[in-house]
């Protein structure tokens, strides 16, 4: 699943300046996350993070990889996610 994930988002992610560094889906206190972990020349700041969010939503929300609830985490590689 994270492979067919990556396949799909990480193209447009490139296409925009950034690198996808991590990609994982973890469940934390019953919640699942799909944890995206980008990176780029310069410094990422939270409106990198929500670039990022919205660039790939829309693919994930097309294609539906994940068939259960999920919560969507795009992080930057020195800040980490929470």
């Amino acid at each position: 699943m994270i492979e067919e994930i990556r396949s799909m988002i990480e193209p447009v992610i490139v296409e925009h300046g950034y690198r996808l560094d991590e990609l994982s889906f973890v469940t934390e206190e019953n919640v699942k996350n799909l944890v995206v972990v980008i990176d780029k020349d310069g410094i990422i700041d939270v409106e990198d993070c929500v670039i990022v969010s919205k660039l790939i939503n829309p693919i994930l929300d097309e294609k539906d990889p994940i068939p259960e609830f999920y919560v969507l985490d795009v992080c930057s590689k020195e800040k980490g996610c929470e």
